[in-house]
């Protein structure tokens, strides 16, 4: 039996003791939308397999504002981009913090990152590090070395994946070991054996699923032994304990290396992390903790996010031949016959520009936005909200909206020519990065991975689907996590290209 209904049935007597407790709530909270639920569990077992796509459903029926109770959590879900613009402007400050639980804490490196940890002077800190020091214009450009030295390898591992077997190729795994490699090599350095790429892959692609674990401790602390038959606890100390080891080795490493062996002034993040240390006018202390959070993040988040989109652009280009040879017509163009696409060319690349738009428009790779929570009681659309309410954005319901999307379920780059709207933030019908003092703040640096990447892998290659597979064969479907990863692995079979 599913340990949710277990739990449910067997709480269901302390359910009714709770009812009789429960204080009385306003009238205008009382109207909030909300489907039925279950005693204990509330509406857990509506999220389904895919939350993002079963929210999105329960919107429909009940309304682009709707509260649901996720076992005793009082949670906000907004599928309306009018609903979040109210929001930003004038409770950003209100939901400017993450709610914390068991799983949070071990995410958010103990609260010393800067994507979960709770909203302060600590956070604003670390997040001014992040943007000033790792993630600036200026950072990201200066590590166009590193992006550039990797695709040589991603190509001869098409080539050599190709000339083995049959010709087809799992492009999915090729790309998540290109991903890995790039961002694993900036933020933690060029050290970085095979072996500790290959982990930390998997401990940022565990991370997604993770998310989204039942912690039985958090709906009650008298239910922790759930915790420990179900299997989580053992789960968590072999992900903190891996995490760990990783971190002490790199620190470790840095103290040995000379300043030569990672390029000037330790551009890798954890270096320049490290070497901030002894920056007396940062006016802060940067312990190690805080150190290994921000990394953490920069991982977690860079591989994750960065390896979707790169997956869903080829799936999206094999299913959309027209808009390949746009795309592969604009390269021949720019690239004058030179085999490689160089990054100072990637500003030329109007039609890949608005491609890859529409791809994060379809499929942004964090369809839910990380719940925020709230500081202090607050009004949204006239309704009472209490203090520490959660608040899910779905970001993915956005792309879908008919009111700022025509014909949306249609993939059309060209929607997006002659057009300002972009994903920093400022359109609230798309915000695949987040919105207000929480966005995510590593557009750029996830952006400039891709694209370069994207070029060269369509300049370089004609891709088209194994024999007698169709597009109609290909399934469309997310896995469940926080990041959507394509559920089913994109397989296809590349033919060098002419490129003179």
């Amino acid at each position: 039996m599913n340990p949710i209904m277990l739990v449910a049935i067997l709480m269901t007597p302390f359910f009714f003791l709770l009812l009789a407790r429960r204080k009385v709530i306003s009238q205008k909270e009382a109207l909030l939308p909300s489907p039925p639920r279950l005693p204990f569990i509330g509406n857990l077992h509506q999220l389904g397999s895919i939350p993002h796509r079963s929210l999105y459903k329960l919107s429909k029926k009940h309304g682009p504002l709707m509260l649901l109770h996720l076992g005793t959590v009082r949670t906000l879900v907004i599928s309306c981009p009018k609903i979040v613009e109210e929001v930003i402007k004038k409770n950003d400050l209100v939901f400017a913090t993450r709610p914390m639980s068991k799983l949070m804490d071990v995410l958010s490196y103990n609260k010393n990152d800067i994507a979960f940890a709770q909203y302060g002077e600590s956070w604003r800190q670390r997040k001014k590090i992040a943007t000033t020091h790792l993630l600036s214009s200026q950072k990201v450009k200066s590590m166009s070395f590193d992006r550039t030295e990797e695709l040589p390898l991603l190509l001869e591992k098409v080539v050599d994946a190709a000339s083995r077997g049959n010709g087809v190729i799992c492009l999915t795994e090729i790309l998540n070991s290109y991903v890995t490699n790039v961002i694993t090599r900036m933020v933690l350095g060029s050290w970085i054996s095979k072996g500790k790429k290959t982990l930390l892959s998997k401990l940022s692609h565990d991370s997604s699923p993770l998310f989204y674990e039942v912690s039985f401790e958090d709906l009650s602390p008298n239910l922790k032994w759930l915790d420990v038959l179900s299997g989580l606890d053992r789960k968590i100390e072999s992900y903190k304990k891996n995490w760990e080891a990783l971190f002490e080795e790199t620190i470790k490493n840095h103290g040995q290396e000379s300043k030569e062996v990672n390029g000037k002034n330790n551009t890798y993040f954890m270096g320049t992390l490290l070497d901030l240390q002894n920056d007396s006018s940062l006016g802060f202390d940067l312990t190690n903790d805080y150190i290994k959070g921000l990394t953490m993040d920069m991982i977690i988040a860079g591989i994750d996010t960065t390896f979707a989109t790169l997956d869903w652009c080829m799936t999206e280009l094999v299913r959309n031949p027209e808009v390949m040879k746009k795309v592969k017509d604009e390269l021949r163009k720019v690239a004058h016959g030179e085999d490689m696409i160089s990054e100072e060319l990637l500003g030329q690349l109007s039609y890949l520009k608005v491609f890859i738009k529409e791809v994060i428009r379809l499929h942004p790779p964090a369809p839910l936005l990380l719940p925020r929570e709230s500081l202090q009681d607050c009004q949204i659309q006239g309704y009472n909200i209490p203090e520490k309410t959660r608040l899910v954005i779905n970001a993915w319901a956005f792309g879908r909206d008919e009111s700022y999307w025509e014909a949306p379920e249609q993939f059309k780059p060209e929607r997006f020519f002659d057009c300002t709207v972009d994903y920093k933030g400022k359109d609230f019908y798309f915000i695949p990065f987040g919105v207000g003092r929480r966005i995510c703040p590593g557009m750029d640096f996830s952006m400039a991975i891709i694209e370069i990447a994207l070029a060269n892998l369509l300049h370089r290659f004609d891709w088209s689907l194994p024999s007698g597979i169709t597009i109609e064969d290909m399934d469309m479907d997310e896995g469940c996590g926080v990041i959507a990863f394509r559920k089913q692995k994109l397989e296809l079979v590349p033919t060098a290209s002419k490129v003179n």
